[in-house]
């Protein structure tokens, strides 16, 4: 398919600014492909969905403070450091993107806090890309510690862009099941879920089971090539548990529902399944993008938010409940008003 072909028109009102009060009482539209039907529920409902031996797969990345704010030696100017990924603790190397990247050359230092943490700037990788080195001596845990300190929820752009980050979003940008630190934007679907909700689902015989995919800001990467086949993702660092692996061909030979809450773990499960149809435990880095047409392997069925147009994510959805009727879906969520992005509503696809 061609990157057109997911275009729409999304009003600027309809991407959630703030999370709903309650994270289980965003509002959830329910898919099914098979008849076509929509029903508009919410989240606390998906409860009705699933059954006894059914499986739900989480993400339990952990969202870090990755956004830092200082001054660039000398001339005092203010930067915008965003940590992308961590190339070598023990070197506390640091691949990043610079904001005013024009103002930020190799060799320069930059502060942070009241010159708490400093650091040099040893490589140019894109335009905005630095490679940089954290001048710190007192080991990971501070180290950690003060990047917690200094640093601000990275919030996506879309939401940024029109309200300042607020002291709710290190709570409401994460969800109940983080436990790996590593990403830079939270798994969405996840955030959906309260302990009171899980606690429900377990009760009912639900099996709750983690895997782990390290969320980085290709996520958001615009696509700039027509053809679909030319696109090149980011890698992301992933993890699927041995238990984890077990417990889902359990499931499956039991023609259990295996549910994706959200599009990182489908693309984690579709990195790791075997020809036969079975999931391995494995670790690694992916950079999978699944597109229509694809043949899903591992999952009946899908948890997701409302995702922008021409997203690599809404091609994904699109590709997992099928073109046609996903974009019917979009386009009744927007006549209804339903909440986009990383904030907004979910749907269930089944």
């Amino acid at each position: 398919m061609k990157l057109s072909a997911f275009k729409f028109d999304l009003p600027d009102d309809a991407i959630a600014l703030h999370p709903t009060l309650n994270r289980d009482e965003s509002r959830l539209m329910v898919v099914h492909r098979k008849t076509g039907k929509i029903e508009h529920r919410l989240f606390k409902d998906i409860l009705e969905y699933f059954n006894e031996g059914d499986i739900m797969l989480m993400n339990d990345t952990k969202v870090f403070p990755a956004r830092l704010y200082g001054k660039k030696e000398k001339t005092g100017a203010k930067i915008e450091v965003f940590l992308l990924r961590e190339l070598n603790s023990d070197a506390y190397l640091w691949d990043v993107l610079v904001d005013p990247a024009r103002k930020i050359r190799v060799g320069n230092k930059l502060y942070f806090g009241d010159n708490d943490l400093v650091a040099e700037v040893i490589d140019n990788t894109t335009s905005r890309g630095r490679t940089i080195r954290f001048l710190f001596d007192k080991g990971e845990v501070e180290f950690r510690k003060l990047i917690n300190e200094l640093g601000e929820t990275p919030i996506p752009n879309d939401i940024k862009n029109q309200r300042p980050t607020e002291a709710e979003d290190r709570v409401r940008y994460q969800t109940i099941f983080a436990q790996h630190v590593g990403a830079v934007a939270a798994p969405t679907a996840g955030l959906h879920f309260t302990p009171h909700l899980v606690r429900r689902l377990q009760l009912k015989g639900v099996e709750i089971e983690p895997i782990t995919l390290h969320v980085g800001l290709g996520t958001f990467r615009e696509v700039d090539v027509e053809d679909l086949t030319k696109h090149k993702t980011d890698s992301e660092n992933y993890n699927v548990p041995i238990m984890t692996a077990e417990r889902v061909n359990e499931a499956i030979m039991a023609k259990k529902n295996v549910c994706a809450i959200g599009t990182t773990v489908m693309r984690t499960l579709e990195t790791s399944v075997t020809a036969g149809g079975k999931l391995k435990a494995s670790s690694g880095w992916t950079d999978k993008f699944i597109f229509p047409p694809y043949d899903f392997r591992v999952c009946k069925s899908l948890v997701t938010n409302f995702h922008k147009p021409m997203s690599t994510l809404l091609m994904m959805v699109c590709a997992f409940g099928g073109y046609d009727l996903v974009m019917k879906a979009y386009d009744i969520a927007i006549k209804e008003r339903y909440r986009f992005f990383s904030y907004g509503d979910a749907m269930l696809i089944l």
